[in-house]
C-alpha cells in the first residue's frame, strides 16, 4: 500500500502492458500508465506500433528525453504540445520546438523555464504577436547583452 502513495509501483514491461494500463477503467491502472517508468525499448515500441498512444507516452512523468526527442516531430499537434509542456526539456529540444509551425507550441517555448536566452532572442521576431510579447516580458525588453 505504501508504494501507491509514494508514486511508482513498478515497471511497465511491455508496450501491450502500457496500452492496457492506459485504456483501463481502473484509476489505479490508468495512474500507472502516467507515473511508472518503462525501458527505452518499451517506449520505442509503443511509439512505433501504437501511434494513437503517442500522446499518452508524452504525458508519462518518467518518459526519457530521447523518447520526447522523437515525438517533437509528431504529426499530431496534441503530441507536440504535450512534449513542449514537459519540465525536463533541454534547451536544445526547446530550440527545435521554437521552429514549430504551430504558434501554441512556440508560445509554450517562450514561457518554458528552460528556454535559453538565445532561443528567446530568436522568438523576438515570431510571426505571432503574443509570442513576441511573451518574449519581451521575459527578456525585460532588453537587447541581447550576452557576455563576450
Amino acid at each position: 500500500m505504501r508504494a501507491l502513495f509514494e508514486g511508482s509501483q513498478g515497471l511497465i514491461e511491455t508496450a501491450e502492458e502500457f496500452v492496457r494500463l492506459r485504456n483501463s477503467p481502473d484509476p489505479r491502472e490508468y495512474r500507472r500508465a502516467v507515473m511508472e517508468e518503462a525501458p527505452f525499448q518499451v517506449w520505442k515500441e509503443v511509439v512505433d506500433r501504437y501511434p494513437e498512444e503517442r500522446l499518452w507516452v508524452a504525458q508519462n512523468k518518467t518518459v526519457p528525453l530521447a523518447v520526447l526527442e522523437t515525438l517533437i516531430d509528431d504529426p499530431d499537434i496534441r503530441v507536440r504540445v504535450m512534449v513542449a509542456m514537459k519540465r525536463k526539456l533541454s534547451p536544445g529540444l526547446l530550440e527545435r520546438l521554437a521552429h514549430d509551425a504551430h504558434e501554441s507550441i512556440r508560445m509554450r517555448v517562450a514561457r518554458h523555464r528552460n528556454t535559453s536566452r538565445e532561443t528567446l532572442e530568436s522568438l523576438r521576431c515570431d510571426a505571432w504577436s503574443e509570442v513576441r510579447a511573451t518574449v519581451e516580458d521575459r527578456l525585460g525588453g532588453q537587447a541581447d547583452v550576452s557576455p563576450p
